[in-house]
């Protein structure tokens, strides 16, 4: 959990700021949107179709890029 304590004479604006930051720089942010909803786990072979599909679609498209589409 990313934690910041005020400083003397320090503006809410400032406070916000610095705990943004350290909110950005500990990778919280996705983590709490992947939590965000439930998902069922997936099976092993599952994932895998899922990482081949990706790749495909990957491949393709810088295909397209390269070939100026």
């Amino acid at each position: 959990m990313a934690e910041v304590t005020r400083k003397e004479q320090e503006t809410f604006e400032n406070l916000l700021r610095r705990f943004n930051r350290k909110v950005q720089q500990n990778g919280i942010l996705p983590i709490a949107r992947k939590k965000q909803y439930f998902t069922k786990p997936l099976s092993k072979k599952e994932q895998r179709e899922i990482a081949i599909r990706k790749r495909a679609k990957k491949e393709a498209k810088l295909k397209q890029i390269i070939r100026g589409f």
